[in-house]
């Protein structure tokens, strides 16, 4: 037989392309089988609890996103020098930063004193007088860095490990790892501040090229929880059950035709955990269950507390009752409805400060009473920080800062009343102890008992992980 160039045979050839094609089937096979261990097959439940790689405290994370960047300088990193050289320009050899086209202005201190808090004196502003209170349960990483001053790409970016969108988030990687304790709500669970969310958007929630089942499923801060829950008045629960139960059973069929559907065994379970959620769901939310002492530690019916105490409160009621991952939002839409301090620090965190400072302290202390700080690893954050220079001359402002800003983590199984890493003099670039957002992934995916190198996504070929790549776990900060 004629042979080609290669030296292969047109039999030879045609055999490989066999080879090929098997090769389709078991890529496809295995992706099944990937799926089904994770528990995205109609019958095995997608949210099924799933032991960790490793025992660990933490059983869930509560994830306090500061949408917008609060600045590093004005609430946990006091930089003392800043007082001194206040109203000089930046150093020379700093020169090559890159403040997004806007306008450079002097040296500024910090708007509000810094005072110690706890037996350990870690040093926080008098933006967040509540939290320090409990500055003994906080572990500050000062040293933060990432890679983009753009809040879209940036907030992306802290909850999917990339720039770019179309990657699982923490919350899914966490859902897909652990499963959830209740199958009646959801492994993960986003609340957005009633002024809106994430100029990202849904991205920022996203299971990306996993199941969908993985997901974040929004949670409305006012009225129902999620919208449509409930059916129609007129159809009994027996009804809408026998409804189900007909859909899956026509669905189990399809699937068999189809091997690897995994969107289509998504959606079926989404389906059955709607149902289950429409009387869980609910009670998890009626803060009325609660006594009046812990709504007014929460600041609920006050001003301007009431929101962020119940989605705080909340989050503590998800957790209690199994959920895995719940992420709230602080600050929504953009510019000054969150923390983006262009026109005044003083202004902007002054507002919201006010609003989140007595929840999160009340979410710490009811944690601890209730024996579940151990339990719950909470994160407190913004996509980046905050520049120590003020925007433009006179200017009360400060600009986007990836090059340096501060996180703290507190509850299961962090050390308590101390800081890692450090800036510089002036606030302005981590110098010591660098914490990359990966590395601060992989901290946390640690501390819920993972080794983020192995919880992995079989995604085009390729071993698919949060931290791609790169990674390392802060251990200096875990008990």
């Amino acid at each position: 037989m004629a042979g080609f160039p290669c030296g292969t045979t047109r039999r030879e050839l045609v055999w490989e392309m066999g080879g090929g094609f098997a090769g389709t089937a078991l890529a496809a096979m295995l992706q099944q089988d990937q799926a089904g261990a994770a528990g995205s097959g109609i019958g095995d439940g997608p949210l099924a609890a799933r032991p960790t790689h490793f025992p660990v405290r933490a059983k869930a994370c509560i994830f306090l996103m500061m949408n917008g960047a609060p600045s590093q300088v004005d609430t946990f990193d006091h930089k003392p020098a800043l007082r001194r050289y206040a109203g000089k320009p930046l150093p020379p050899d700093r020169e090559y930063i890159n403040s997004g086209g806007r306008k450079v202005g002097f040296l500024t201190p910090e708007f509000r004193p810094f005072r110690p808090g706890g037996e350990s004196g870690l040093m926080i502003s008098d933006y967040f007088p509540n939290v320090r209170e409990h500055a003994d349960k906080l572990a500050v990483i000062n040293s933060c860095h990432t890679d983009s001053h753009a809040h879209g790409s940036a907030l992306v970016a802290m909850n999917t490990g990339k720039t770019f969108i179309g990657r699982p988030s923490l919350g899914a990687w966490c859902a897909y790892g652990m499963g959830t304790e209740n199958q009646s709500l959801p492994g993960y669970v986003v609340i957005l501040d009633k002024r809106g969310g994430p100029i990202s958007g849904q991205p920022n929630w996203s299971s990306g090229f996993m199941s969908a089942a993985f997901q974040g499923t929004l949670f409305r801060p006012v009225g129902d929880p999620i919208l449509d829950l409930r059916g129609p008045r007129w159809m009994t629960r027996a009804a809408q059950r026998s409804q189900l139960d007909l859909l899956a059973e026509l669905n189990e069929r399809h699937l068999r035709q189809r091997p690897g559907a995994d969107d289509l065994a998504a959606r079926v379970n989404s389906y059955e955990l709607a149902f289950r959620m429409q009387s869980e769901a609910p009670e998890a939310v009626d803060l009325s269950e609660e006594s009046e002492t812990t709504q007014q530690m929460y600041g609920l019916g006050q001003q301007p507390t009431d929101e962020f105490g119940r989605n705080c409160l909340v989050a503590r009621r998800l957790v209690e009752r199994g959920v895995r991952f719940v992420q709230l939002y602080s600050g929504g839409g953009h510019l000054e409805e969150t923390w983006d301090a262009h026109e005044s620090i003083e202004k902007n965190h002054g507002r919201h400060g006010a609003e989140v400072d007595q929840p999160i302290a009340a979410l710490l202390t009811d944690l601890e009473q209730r024996g579940m700080l151990d339990e719950t690893l909470v994160v407190w954050g913004g996509e980046f920080g905050r520049m120590p220079f003020s925007e433009g001359q006179n200017a009360p402002g400060r600009n986007h800062n990836p090059y340096g800003f501060s996180m703290w983590l507190a509850g299961g199984g962090v050390r308590g009343g101390m800081t890692w890493g450090a800036t510089d003099d002036f606030g302005f670039e981590a110098v010591q102890d660098r914490v990359h957002l990966h590395d601060l992934h992989a901290t946390i995916l640690h501390l819920l008992g993972f080794d983020h190198t192995r919880l992995t996504w079989q995604h085009q070929g390729r071993e698919e992980r949060l931290t791609d790549v790169f990674g390392n776990v802060v251990h200096g900060i875990i008990a």
